[in-house]
Order: structure tokens, then sequence, then C-alpha cells
């Protein structure tokens, strides 16, 4: 077992008589406001009001849940024949249609993989690699980890050979299992990697799968061998205890080499049993796996979807197809980021605009009657969603009856979007990898947007001041400061990183996030800046570019936005990533005529239509002066994870972005530094 200093172990329990009763009565407010230590002084800590006495730590129906290894048993028992795994298959070379692993098929399945890495000399604690994106044997071979007290480490098939070889040596992989298009990478690193013992290939042949000269201590199987291997040589579990490692995510961030997030089995038990004091599923329930397995947001959804035995479809793995998966699958759980429910957003606004002017007040009429009746919490007329939503639904399969979003900031407008075209229950939440995910998240029956809810009853929050950025808790009408979260979900450390580790966790037991919140009205959580991610312009202002760029991707010509500035220049740049349908309907709606697209992006005139579209949006969005983008620049390359510009988890990576398009940053720089030496003359 990897070796860690010691934890710390703050206190959870709060006596009755230290809370403020008249908070604890009001039916109008998420969470409740706490003494912190129980002494005198101002009370800023929050927990939730479903549990304000002790933090959650077990499922309150099934206290006996300590592990992964017992939330997977227990629903094995209950809905042992269930479909749970789900893939697309192909007849012909067409893709047909979902073919399902019942929970007890996967369970067997887990059992064989876990034996068979004791076959091949995998000791207990061990860490095992799993580099490959979704699909059921991921899913199994976590499990087989959680069986058999192994740590289970994601590698992100798009984190590069570099990252990928430092975390394996980092955390010492013993195994590692990956794909026929992954193997090659390992196969060019494999004297650089001294611990692996182990490969198995999932999805290859056996006659395509290389062997290697014995002299190398390294065997590589394919996945159905190690099946029948582990089916020969049947072992008993060896269970882990609540306190045992389950997993080490390393986080990819925006700068530096990735951090091993420690978490225990505690650790994603808790979080998941809060979480399911907010939000429920059941076993009729169909999900659609498509977020990165090895992000936390997905990986808590499984422990979550594994707890009340829904069934998981995987995408075929190629995004530009999820749209006819979600229509194969037809789920009734829906989870995503903002960058795709934006796209969602401007996607059906632009089919609205080109339909006519008839179905457009159709629209206009049935959405403002809806918003009306959500927001004075009737029930909306069922004729809206029979003559214009149901058709919107399909998008998704018809059936969605939950929406989530994550990872970053979702638009108050694109969030009201969402209940009104699609209904059910929909939430935004926030969490982190440190905190085993979910911090806070939004009550049902909450109609209130632009906020991420509460506290998980697994947690306690507190604002601590920013002097620096004038954020305190004195601020009017709402306390502000950086986000501090404390309770069983918060992590071990990281991972042979005591340093860092004590960056961010306090001799109190405080985690502190770096990101800027304030209480609004009924103790929700509103995240409003980036502690980190903050600079200064020319003239001392600062700038919070996430705000901005979250302002910016309403505008219908944006897929994607990079904003920019820095202490030598007074304004901000953005290089926009066009939308290019958009841009291509403006030109035609305006008879610019164009060689190719690159063309349409370099014309002045079409940067000019796009930097109005973005003042628009920006004094809708009431921004202030200094951050409005002074100079744009039009790209056609979307920010990808393969280019090096987007972290796994969709967020820019800030200093790739800026060398990558330094060139264009340095001449809208001069243009700007040139028009306002003219305008001085």
């Amino acid at each position: 077992m990897p070796t860690l200093f010691q934890p710390l172990n703050p206190p959870f329990l709060i006596p009755t008589s230290a809370l403020p009763q008249p908070l604890l009565s009001s039916s109008l407010n998420y969470s409740v406001v706490l003494p912190e230590k129980l002494q005198t002084g101002k009370w800023n800590v929050y927990r939730s009001a479903r549990s304000p006495l002790k933090l959650v730590s077990r499922f309150p129906d099934h206290p006996d849940i300590g592990t992964l290894h017992d939330n997977f048993l227990l629903t094995v028992d209950f809905f042992g024949d269930n479909n749970y795994l789900g893939t697309r298959i192909r007849v012909d070379g067409t893709v047909g249609e979902y073919k399902w692993m019942t929970y007890r098929e996967a369970a067997t399945a887990r059992t064989a993989i876990g034996c068979g890495l004791i076959h091949h000399g995998i000791l207990k604690g061990s860490c095992i690699g799993l580099y490959f994106i979704n699909r059921p044997e991921w899913i199994i071979a976590d499990h087989a980890c959680s069986a058999y007290s192994l740590i289970s480490v994601p590698l992100y098939d798009t984190l590069g050979p570099d990252a990928v070889k430092y975390i394996i040596n980092h955390a010492e992989l013993k195994a590692v299992f990956c794909v026929p298009q992954t193997l090659n990478p390992l196969l060019s690193i494999l004297s650089e990697i001294p611990s692996v013992r182990l490969i198995v290939v999932v999805g290859g042949m056996e006659n395509e799968v290389p062997s290697l000269p014995s002299s190398t201590g390294i065997q590589i199987v394919t996945y159905s061998r190690l099946l029948n291997q582990g089916r020969s040589y049947l072992q008993p579990f060896c269970q882990p205890k609540p306190d045992d490692i389950a997993t080490i995510c390393y986080t990819s961030g925006t700068t530096g080499t990735p951090k091993g997030v420690v978490l225990t089995h505690g650790n994603l038990i808790a979080n998941a049993a809060g979480f399911s004091l907010t939000v429920k599923f059941n076993p009729t329930d169909v999900y659609i796996s498509y977020l990165p397995l090895a992000h936390i947001f997905e990986r808590f959804n499984q422990i979550n979807l594994a707890h009340y035995g829904v069934a998981v479809g995987f995408y075929q793995g190629d995004n530009m197809r999820l749209m006819d998966d979600l229509a194969s699958l037809r789920p009734t759980l829906f989870c995503s980021v903002p960058r795709l429910y934006n796209r969602i957003y401007a996607g059906i606004l632009n089919a609205v605009k080109e339909s006519g002017t008839l179905k457009e007040r159709l629209f206009n009429a049935a959405y403002n009657s809806k918003k009306q009746a959500i927001m004075n919490g009737k029930s909306p007329s069922p004729i809206w969603d029979r003559l214009v939503f149901n058709k919107i639904k399909a998008r998704l399969g018809g059936r969605v009856r939950f929406m989530a979003s994550g990872a970053s900031p979702l638009s108050p407008d694109v969030m009201d979007f969402l209940k009104i075209c699609f209904g059910g229950h929909i939430i935004e939440g926030y969490g982190m990898t440190e905190t085993s995910c979910v911090i806070s998240c939004m009550d049902e029956g909450d109609i209130l947007s632009g906020h991420v809810g509460s506290p998980n009853p697994a947690c306690e929050i507190k604002l601590v001041d920013v002097p620096e950025m004038n954020y305190t808790s004195d601020d009017q009408p709402y306390p502000r400061g950086e986000i501090c979260v404390r309770g069983p979900i918060v992590f071990q450390g990281y991972y042979k990183d005591e340093m860092q580790t004590r960056e961010v966790l306090d001799e109190d037991g405080w985690l502190h996030t770096g990101d800027i919140g304030l209480w609004h009205t009924g103790g929700r959580l509103k995240i409003i800046d980036r502690k980190k991610n903050i600079f200064k312009l020319a003239q001392g202002e600062y700038i919070a570019p996430e705000k901005i760029e979250n302002v910016y991707a309403k505008c219908k010509f944006i897929a994607q936005c990079f904003i920019y500035g820095d202490s030598l220049n007074s304004s901000l740049v953005a290089i926009v990533s066009v939308d290019q349908d958009a841009l291509k309907a403006w030109a035609s709606s305006q008879g610019i005529k164009y060689k190719d697209l690159e063309q349409l992006c370099n014309d002045p005139r079409a940067r000019a239509a796009v930097q109005a579209e973005m003042d628009a949006v920006g004094r809708d969005a009431q921004l202030r002066g200094f951050e409005f983008a002074k100079s744009v620049t039009l790209v056609l390359e979307p920010f990808t994870m393969e280019n090096g510009l987007l972290t796994p988890t969709f967020k820019i990576k800030r200093a790739e972005a800026k060398a990558y398009f330094a060139k264009a940053i340095s001449n809208m720089n001069v243009e700007l530094t040139t028009s306002d030496s003219s305008h001085v003359k």
C-alpha cells in the first residue's frame, strides 16, 4: 500500500445547542450557518439544511456500505438481472442497437479480472493503470480493483506520452489496461517504465498482440485471456476498508506536471451518500456515458448509477456520433458540461430564427408562457410541449428526465433555457477532484438560476477573505471570499507531494479551492471568480478571464473563446474559434464572397461583425469597460485536447494558449497601441 502522511481528522459533529435555531426552521434556507470551532465570532460556516447536525459519510438507508466494493455487491444482490453496461455492436459494418451485460454478468467478469491480476502476481495495494476511453471493460477493471484492494489510476488517453510516463512512474503502476490504439505509445516507453509487469490489451486479438522477450520482465495479454486465466484461478475477495485508497486521480491542471489526488473508499462513498439526500435515481433509469471516465465528474456518476442499479450505455467513442447514440439509447439521465449545453442552446436558437416568422413567434409564445409558469411555481400547459418542446427533447432521445451540468459555470440564461425546453429536474453542481466531486448542487424545486446550490450534506463550506481582490465576509449585499471545504469528502493529499498538499489543505482540515464565491439568498453558493487565474492590466485593473469567456460563449459566432491580457497592455484581446455555420450564414446574408473559410476569418468585415456581436453580448451581461475585448482574431481550428489547448475537463490551458497564439496576440496588441497613438495625435 502506498504510504502517505497522516490525514487530518477535524471534528464533523456539531451539538444542537450550537445551531442558530431560527435558520434551522426556515423552509426558505437551503443551508444553515454554524459558528466555526464553536467559538464566539462570525458565524460563517455553512452546512446543508438537510443534515445540519452531522456531516453524512454513509448512505442513510444503507449504512453498511463503506467501500466501493460494498456498494457494488449490494446492487448485484438487489438488481443482478438488470441491464448494466451497454455498447452498440456492428453488424456488416453498420452500428446497430445496444447490447447489454447485466449487473450479475459484470460482477462475474469483475471477479475473473481481479483473479487474473492476482494470477500474474499483482499484490494487494498495487496501482493499476486504466489507459483507454469509456467502455464496459473500464468499469469492470475498476470494480476488480475495488474487490481485491488494488488502486485504480486513470490515464487520460489525450495526456500525451510524457505525462503518461510521468504518472506510470510516479504511481509505480504494476499493470496497465490499454486498447490497441494506446498500446503502441506504451511500447515506445517500455524501457522507461520499470515498475510495469503486466499490460492488458482490451479489444485486442490474440494474433495481433506482440510478445516481449522474457528479459523485459513484462507480459502482454489480451483482456479475453486475462478473463479466462482468472476463471481458472478463482480467489476470494480481498475486501478493502473505508480508509484504504481507492484511486489516485491525476489532475492535468492548466500548468505544471500532473498531481495525484489520493481518494479513499470512504471519501467517494461519503460524497455519493451526501448527494443521495438531494438526488435519487431509479433502476429503470438509463444513462449515456461519454464524459471522460478519468475525470472525477464521470467517475462519481458511475458510483451513483451503480448504487441505484441504473443501465449505463456507452457512446461509440466519437463525439461527432453522440447524437446518433442518444437517439438509439434514449437515456433518462444526461450529464454534460457548459461547453456542450452552450452549443445546444445556440443551435436551437439559430434553428428557430431560420424557421420562419410564424414558427419563431410560436416558439417565443411557448417559451415565455412556460417560463412564467415555472417562475410562479405552477405547472406549464402541456400543449406547449406537444406543439414545440417535444421536438427539441427528441434531440436527446426524448426521455431525459434529469440533466446536470458541472466542470465550469453555466450561464443563467442557458440554465433557464434547458429548464423550459427539456423540463424535468435540471441542476448545476460545483465540485473538484480533491473533494471526490460534489461540493454543492442545486436543490430540486429551486427555480432560481445562476448559482450552484447548497453544500453537499457530506461537507461544510466557509468563505475566506481575499483582501487583494477586495472580497470579504463583510461585503454587501452578500458575503464573498475564497471557497473552503471540510468534511469526509476531502482528499487525503497529493500523492508523494506533501508540500503542495499543505498549500491547499490547512491545519484545521479546510481545503482552499482557489475559487471565489458568494452566499446568495437562502444559503445558495454562487461562483463569481477564480483566485489563481486572475491577472492585472497595465492600469491596475484585475481581470478574471474565465468569467468573460463564459459571457462571450453566448455569442452566436463563437464556438470557443480565449481572453488574454497582461500588465504591459491596458486592453484585453480575444482569440475566437468560430462557429463555422454561423459565420457562413452571416457571409451569405451580407453577400460576401470568399475562397475558403480561412479567407473569411481574415476578412476585416467578419472580424468587425464578430466584435460587434461580442460587444452587444458584453453590454447585456454588464461587463465593465476594461472587461471588453478590444480586438479579436478569428481562427478555424477548435481548442482541443489533441492540440494541447484544453485539459481533459475542457478548461483552456492558458499558458499553452498564450504560446500557441503568440503571434496573433502580439499583432492585436500592436494594432491597439497604434490606434491609441493615432488618437493621441
